[in-house]
């Protein structure tokens, strides 16, 4: 028994080397493990036979068995590695031909805007600042006179750090402040600003900021872009003087028209909700339009509350200031008709193929903002 098995194992093995291709190597693995297979059979035996002789006989079946399927998963992967072989030895890539359409990348319509913002505002003498995203509750809340029981600071407006990050740690050693939260708004790098600068200040300050929010017009992190001026003898007539200028530049419309609705806001005093008028075109709102059918509201803005301007070490009796801030993302739905804020961050390619801008599209006042 033990030399037919060594004499059927070796025909077996050479049979399966001499294997030319998958196909031929399956019928072999047919013939000896399939269901009427001869391994298989002798396997069956082993349930007629004594236990003495099961002893004997069933490693010597169960070592026959083993040898022939390893053999046979040897050559499979001797057999497919030499397919795949001739396949890339077949396949060829001419470098040298064109490509049968160019690649190109478009422009997120936030870059744009953000684009467009830094433009008009240079023409006007501001410069961009920025500031980090991770900031304390003191820039973000209390230099901003946003007292400690205000709604802002609740958690469910805005997102905390489970374990705060030292400032003085972080390498920010004038500060003894905890960094704690993510930015509510870009505020915060107003008050930095006034603490690093000495006035006069022209600045905007775009960026991401965060707060607990998600739905078609509000989501949990947006783009703002807010502007901030010190000098002395600043009034609101400087402030609606340069937000009629900026507005009219963004939509590139003589016809806008403005109105200033009293508010609060913790860190301005007086405060404004500017309204822009719009008109219905085919049932679409569509901002400009001398005699407006509507209003819709795009910005808040301020002189600079006293406290403000003292907590940043200056004399609100020699400086004062105004601010305003909106949310680019709006902006953005507002000028070039999108219905939704969170489709801007789906990473949707037909989004993008849609709403994108050409990279060569880059924004300019002599040659215009628009797309």
């Amino acid at each position: 028994m033990t030399q037919d098995l060594n004499q059927m194992r070796d025909h077996m093995l050479t049979a399966i080397a001499a294997a030319s291709g998958l196909d031929a190597l399956d019928a072999c693995r047919v013939e000896a493990l399939g269901k009427q297979g001869t391994i298989t059979a002798l396997l069956k035996t082993l349930g007629k036979m004594t236990p003495e002789e099961r002893l004997v006989q069933g490693p010597l079946i169960q070592g026959l068995r083993e040898a022939v399927a390893n053999g046979i998963a040897e050559r499979k992967a001797t057999l497919e590695r030499a397919a795949l072989d001739a396949r890339l030895a077949s396949e060829t890539l001419d470098m040298t031909l064109p490509a049968d359409a160019t690649p190109a990348g478009t422009i997120h319509p936030v870059s744009q805007v953000m684009d467009e913002l830094a433009e008009i505002f240079a023409d006007l003498g501001f410069a961009v600042a920025t500031g980090p995203e991770i900031e304390t509750d003191w820039h973000n809340f209390t230099a901003l006179n946003i007292p400690e029981t205000h709604p802002a600071r609740a958690m469910h407006d805005t997102f905390y750090l489970q374990q705060g990050i030292d400032a003085k740690a972080a390498g920010a050693a004038d500060e003894k402040t905890t960094f704690s939260l993510l930015r509510t708004h870009t505020s915060p790098v107003q008050i930095r600003t006034m603490l690093s600068q000495k006035p006069p200040i022209r600045i905007i300050a775009p960026g991401r900021t965060y707060r607990s929010d998600s739905d078609a017009t509000h989501t949990p992190m947006f783009h703002q872009v807010e502007g901030l001026v010190i000098d002395k003898g600043i009034t609101l007539g400087h402030l609606k003087w340069t937000l009629e200028t900026f507005v009219k530049a963004f939509f590139e419309r003589d016809d806008i028209v403005l109105r200033l609705r009293p508010s609060y806001f913790p860190f301005t005093e007086p405060s404004v909700e500017i309204d822009v008028g719009y008109t219905l075109v085919k049932g679409k709102r569509v901002v400009g339009g001398a005699e407006p059918d509507g209003w819709l509201e795009i910005l808040g803005s301020g002189m600079v509350h006293r406290k403000v301007i003292e907590a940043c070490g200056l004399d609100p009796d020699e400086w004062q200031g105004f601010a305003f801030g909106c949310g680019i993302d709006r902006l953005a739905m507002l000028k070039y008709g999108m219905d939704d804020l969170r489709p801007f961050f789906d990473g949707d390619i037909r989004w993008l193929k849609h709403y994108g801008f050409s990279s060569l599209d880059v924004p300019t006042l002599s040659g215009g903002v628009g797309a």
